[in-house]
């Protein structure tokens, strides 16, 4: 070995040395470093993906702009700052993007946010050398690379190895702007199996998110805790002006939705059986009740009515009394479970209302 080689191993011992952390220095780390405070963290590597159509690059930009402009996202805090977007399937369709979020969100048209409409070969090292080079003066907070696909150059997004060097050189550009990289990517032909291509690049990211076709934005992976619960949005049209024949320009933004309501799946058998019986109850011994304990919509009625009722429909065929009353126990047990019926004390009611 030459005296050259000894001493860049010693120089590299050296440094590593340096990092050594003896147990008793260890103590916990009660700072967070987020830069969407439960979603992403500052300095790491995530990765977007979801199937075509279903608005990924609209929530992508939504989240990129509130970054760059420091507000907070979907009432997230954010540890935000400069943005460079790498728009590789640029063109029209993402200024138009842009200039409906200025638009309709002038609390964020001022933002630091740098657009790269080009684009990239992320397989081969010289491009990422390249953005390096090119980093706007202030090192950005946030840069996304929009998509992998059309930035893996030669490169094959289902081989290991070559996701592997996509991964190197996403790690390069943090690594030397000190940035978060959040890669767009696509799902395969199964939504439910998540991102396409090899498992090297799921392996690789700290943050996971899906976009779903049904407007929910879900955390998939979180490196070191819980992942939030899933948000909901919709896109809504936003006029930019006037094309040169006079018809509307238009793009969209992102807005915030509720959860859809569960569709409540129809009852079967004796617990079909038993909610008519309570209907009847209702219906012949119901009344309205005062106070916080009772619902102020809707009637309630004495289980003994119920009870009642249910002998009626058959619920049960047992002789005695005590199967008649063992079979209204577990059903009236089963419509609480399934959030069909309320009990207080001697009185029930159906959740869903009268009819």
């Amino acid at each position: 070995m030459t005296l050259i080689n000894l001493n860049m191993n010693a120089s590299r011992a050296s440094e590593i040395k340096k990092r050594l952390v003896s147990l008793s220095a260890i103590e916990a780390v009660l700072t967070s470093n987020y830069m969407v405070k439960g979603w992403l963290d500052r300095n790491s590597l995530s990765m977007l993906y979801g199937p075509s159509n279903a608005g990924k690059t609209f929530v992508a930009l939504d989240i990129a702009m509130h970054v760059a402009a420091g507000k907070p996202w979907r009432g997230l805090p954010v540890n935000g700052g400069p943005v460079l977007y790498i728009a590789a399937e640029g063109g029209a369709g993402i200024r138009n993007r842009l200039a409906a979020i200025k638009r309709d969100r002038p609390e964020l048209a001022a933002a630091p946010f740098t657009l790269l409409p080009v684009g990239l070969d992320l397989h081969g090292q010289g491009d990422a050398m390249a953005i390096c080079e090119i980093m706007p003066d202030e090192s950005p907070a946030l840069v996304v690379i929009d998509t992998l696909a059309r930035s893996m150059g030669a490169g094959d997004e289902n081989t290991a190895k070559d996701a592997a060097q996509f991964v190197r050189n996403c790690d390069l550009i943090r690594e030397r702007a000190g940035a978060h990289v959040m890669v767009i990517h696509h799902t395969g032909k199964d939504e439910e199996r998540g991102a396409r291509g090899s498992s090297a690049l799921r392996a690789a990211v700290d943050n996971e998110i899906q976009v779903t076709a049904n407007g929910e934005i879900i955390s998939r992976k979180q490196r070191d805790q819980e992942p939030p619960e899933p948000l909901h949005f919709k896109l809504r049209s936003v006029v930019l002006g006037e094309d040169e024949d006079g018809d509307p320009v238009t793009s969209a933004v992102v807005d915030v939705t509720e959860p859809p309501k569960k569709a409540r799946k129809p009852l079967t058998g004796k617990n079909n059986v038993a909610m008519l019986a309570l209907y009847d109850a209702l219906r012949d011994h119901g009344e309205t009740k005062t106070g916080n304990t009772y619902p102020n919509n809707r009637k309630v009625v004495l289980l003994d009515h119920w009870r009642a009722a249910c002998d009626s429909h058959g619920l049960t065929t047992g002789a005695s009394e005590s199967a008649a009353r063992q079979a209204f126990k577990r059903a009236k047990d089963r419509l609480m479970d399934l959030d069909e019926v309320r009990e207080w004390g001697d009185h029930v009611w159906r959740v869903s209302g009268d009819d």
